[in-house]
């Protein structure tokens, strides 16, 4: 199983252990991750799983539906993602996820 990196704003990290094909969102929630509160369980409607992904990561670009639900999501950036929407492979160990100071 791929492990992968969240960084908080405040600076802590935290390394979790993921089966392939679940979601980020599901890695963080299911790891207790503080700062991913994920309201709508993944279903891409609420904007509270806001992650950035690292760059150049070699990541599935956002669908229309994702795309614009990011315009909901506090600061986003070039390379903002809802991670709900993101399935964890194994080409994403040691890939590190930053989270936002706050969420949707």
């Amino acid at each position: 199983m791929p492990k992968i990196n969240f960084l908080s704003a405040d600076g802590s990290t935290y390394q979790v252990e993921i089966a392939v094909g679940l979601s980020v969102m599901e890695a963080a929630v299911n790891n207790g991750v503080p700062g991913i509160t994920a309201e709508c369980g993944g279903a891409c409607a609420c904007a509270t799983c806001h992650v950035y992904t690292p760059e150049r990561a070699a990541l599935p670009t956002a669908d229309d539906m994702e795309s614009d639900m990011l315009e909901f999501a506090w600061e986003p950036k070039d390379a903002s993602r809802l991670s709900c929407q993101i399935k964890v492979s194994d080409d994403m160990d040691g890939m590190t996820f930053e989270i936002p100071a706050e969420q949707a």
